[in-house]
């Protein structure tokens, strides 16, 4: 669902007052947090989708790695997770459904957690996902409502997952892109978040299906700030330029940016650069918000991570691009 359609339902909801409730969604944090003792709290998400690649055991990896992105994010370490099926049964081998369980059972297990369970539905359409929660220090929460004027932005993986898996379903991409996306989206998030907590952070997010300037919006509006880009800087996973340039482009890329829209001042930014930064990724990387004097610590930690931007006092818009 795209992010104005889900805050209009979102309006609806009566904040619960519970001063146990450290993060509700009212700051569109990527989990829950619910504070047990002064020293534990635990972390709770779910998500799930339809397959974005072909291969039943890279899915469920790559679907598991999206669920326990959301704990990471928050600085949490994943503890269980419940699995979500929708299968079409008689539609599908029911060995499909056997390597997409395996492959999400792996990816769980990587990530030091337990498979604990889970509920299946028949279906017309073939889903996946988890449940997960894990735990946190309630004084060690990375939130979108920490980001603080000074701090830099550093993005730890490429985007453009949308575009690459659009252009393979299409038959365009070269087997390298494929390959390249898959590798992508199976990678945990957990040096990247390790990395925030050990350089003092104190804001994350993962960027996911409202693409990259959907969830910096989040972070800009949480904290009461804006957020300057540098778009040159984006990383770009292989094939992503190559797809727009064959006018590849996503029903998702277009709600992300109609509802970013007012919210961004766009300055140069071309059409191509425009549909990478609201294309919805699927278990992208961490947006993390860095103190200026730790951000070499941080890049000497997380490979592939980079400088796209900085945190600045709020003006006119949350986003401020410049190419």
């Amino acid at each position: 669902m795209g992010p104005g359609d889900l805050t209009t339902a979102l309006a609806a909801l009566v904040p619960h007052t519970d001063a146990r409730l450290l993060i509700g969604h009212q700051t569109l944090d990527d989990a829950g947090v619910f504070r047990l003792s002064a020293d534990l709290a635990l972390v709770q998400t779910v998500d799930f989708f339809a397959p974005i690649v072909d291969d039943p055991y890279d899915f469920g990896q790559v679907a598991a790695a999206n669920a326990l992105s959301d704990v990471y994010a928050m600085g949490g370490e994943p503890l269980t997770a419940l699995s979500i099926v929708a299968f079409p049964t008689g539609k599908l081998p029911l060995e499909v459904l056997g390597e997409i369980l395996r492959g999400g059972q792996d990816k769980v297990h990587e990530a030091g957690a337990s498979l604990v369970g889970g509920h299946t539905i028949t279906d017309d359409e073939l889903k996946f996902g988890l449940s997960v929660t894990g735990r946190v220090h309630p004084d060690r929460i990375l939130s979108n409502a920490n980001a603080r004027v000074g701090d830099r932005l550093i993005l730890t993986k490429p985007i453009g997952t949308g575009l690459v898996a659009t252009a393979v379903k299409r038959g365009s991409a070269q087997a390298g892109h494929e390959a390249a996306m898959v590798d992508s989206m199976k990678r945990l998030n957990r040096d990247a978040a390790m990395a925030a907590l050990a350089v003092e952070s104190r804001c994350a997010t993962d960027i996911t299906g409202f693409g990259l300037l959907g969830h910096a919006a989040h972070i800009a509006r949480a904290s009461q700030v804006s957020l300057r880009l540098q778009v040159a800087a984006v990383p770009a996973l292989p094939g992503a330029w190559e797809a727009l340039a064959a006018g590849v482009r996503t029903g998702g890329a277009e709600r992300n940016d109609a509802y970013l829209a007012p919210d961004v001042a766009w300055g140069a930014v071309s059409a191509e650069q425009r549909a990478l930064l609201v294309d919805p990724q699927t278990s992208g990387g961490l947006l993390v918000a860095v103190p200026a004097d730790r951000v070499d610590d941080y890049l000497a930690r997380v490979a592939g991570s980079v400088v796209i931007g900085d945190v600045v006092p709020r003006g006119e818009h949350l986003l401020v691009l410049a190419v």
